[in-house]
């Protein structure tokens, strides 16, 4: 195989891209019923037909949908199997994504970084120890008043990089390779209206994961869960016996739920009710939660128990004080790698060549590649590089997104 070498141009290349990416406004909105979500992720679905275009891939296309496929031919006579790369181009709704402005810190010294000096907000490298990890590097980082969008704008960047790489050192062999982008992940629609027939792969890696070296193969069974109270308002020095405040009821059944089965108390494979939205007042409340768990049967648990609680509000306050929709969103996709665990083994294989040491882990949150895998197209998690996503501590290293690309490119040797 041929060796990889990304030097200091490929490097410039993919700071370049990302940067312009990450200006992009694309927040998704679980609220809206569209796909895509909102109407300014099409600004950076059309930026990236366009410039798979102008590089050269084959068949790009983007449909109404929003979706953006294009293909590196195949450089080799045989037959071999089709392997694809899929990140998402939307940003995450939980905090803001307009105007992000990054800063880039060479030669990190592993001290705080002065984020924003108007109002002191600091990365913290006591707080966030995973910097230190990254000394001598360059960190790219917000202004403290955005999230950075790396999630997953930097597997967007490696992706296209490694395909302008591959394009441009056709001594590469490879076969066919498929590319997808897609909108909406962050609300957990991201692959909803993914075409697996025309991406056309055996087989593929969404680049969505953390920090380098993290390839995951299994995840978080998901749902989500929307509570509303109904309560009764009457004047307040006339409410004795009458009055059924629907923001206390509210909170007294965020209080039923085990305190220590939250993201902040659990770890590894421990499972939780996260609370993502609280809003309400004396007549009406509405909550709502995700439900998170790796096993089957305690994810079922757990969908039951929180029904059981509003059950009991029922009984103590009286019928339809309470309902619930609970919603499935995506599958541990673990039992979709039975015999097929050459897919991550060529993955860690693809690391190993690139001198990154793999950090084999379930994910404790969810990717497209769980639902596509349950529609046919399997598909393990590698990392992007990023850390503290969806909010403004977020930061990316940029020798950890080179060292994606390079995975990404000794991937597509190692198929052939």
């Amino acid at each position: 195989m041929e060796n990889i070498q990304l030097d200091g141009v490929w490097k410039e290349k993919l700071l370049s891209r990302f940067i312009t990416y990450i200006k992009i406004f694309s927040t998704s909105d679980a609220e809206s019923e569209t796909t895509p979500s909102t109407e300014r992720q099409w600004d950076i679905a059309n930026y990236l037909h366009k410039e798979l275009q102008e590089l050269g891939l084959e068949d790009v296309s983007i449909d109404e949908k929003g979706y953006v496929f294009g293909f590196i031919p195949s450089n080799i006579e045989e037959t071999v199997p089709q392997v694809g790369f899929i990140a998402h181009y939307d940003s995450s709704p939980d905090f803001n994504g307009e105007n992000v402005n990054p800063q880039i810190w060479e030669n990190y010294d592993g001290e705080d970084l002065l984020l924003n000096k108007e109002t002191g907000f600091t990365l913290s490298s006591t707080k966030f120890e995973a910097l230190k990890k990254y000394i001598g590097q360059t960190i790219i980082t917000t202004d403290g008043t955005t999230l950075l969008s790396a999630d997953d704008k930097a597997g967007v960047a490696e992706i296209v990089t490694a395909a302008e790489f591959l394009l441009a050192n056709p001594q590469i062999k490879h076969g066919r390779i498929s590319i997808g982008f897609n909108p909406d992940e962050e609300i957990g629609r991201g692959a909803h209206h993914f075409d697996v027939e025309k991406f056309g792969a055996e087989w593929a890696y969404t680049m969505d994961g953390g920090e380098i070296g993290e390839l995951e193969y299994e995840n978080f069974n998901a749902a989500g869960a929307v509570i509303k109270i109904h309560g009764l308002s009457v004047h307040p020095g006339y409410s004795f016996g009458k009055m059924l405040n629907a923001g206390l009821v509210a909170s007294e059944f965020i209080n039923s739920l085990p305190e220590n089965e939250t993201p902040a108390t659990t770890k590894g494979f421990e499972g939780f009710f996260h609370l993502t939205d609280f809003e309400g007042d004396v007549s009406e409340a509405k909550l709502q939660y995700i439900i998170r768990d790796h096993d089957d049967q305690k994810f079922e648990d757990r969908k039951k128990l929180i029904a059981e609680k509003v059950e009991a509000i029922n009984q103590k306050y009286g019928e339809n004080t309470a309902e619930i929709e609970i919603k499935p969103q995506y599958l541990n996709m673990k039992k979709q790698f039975e015999g097929k665990m050459h897919i991550v083994d060529i993955a860690e294989q693809a690391m190993k060549n690139a001198g990154i040491a793999p950090k084999i882990k379930a994910i404790r949150g969810g990717t497209d590649g769980a639902q596509l895998s349950y529609m046919g197209l399997p598909c393990p998690n590698i990392f992007a590089g990023g850390h503290n996503f969806h909010g403004p501590y977020e930061f990316v290293p940029l020798e950890s997104m080179i060292a994606a690309v390079s995975v990404i490119v000794h991937i597509s040797q190692l198929v052939k």
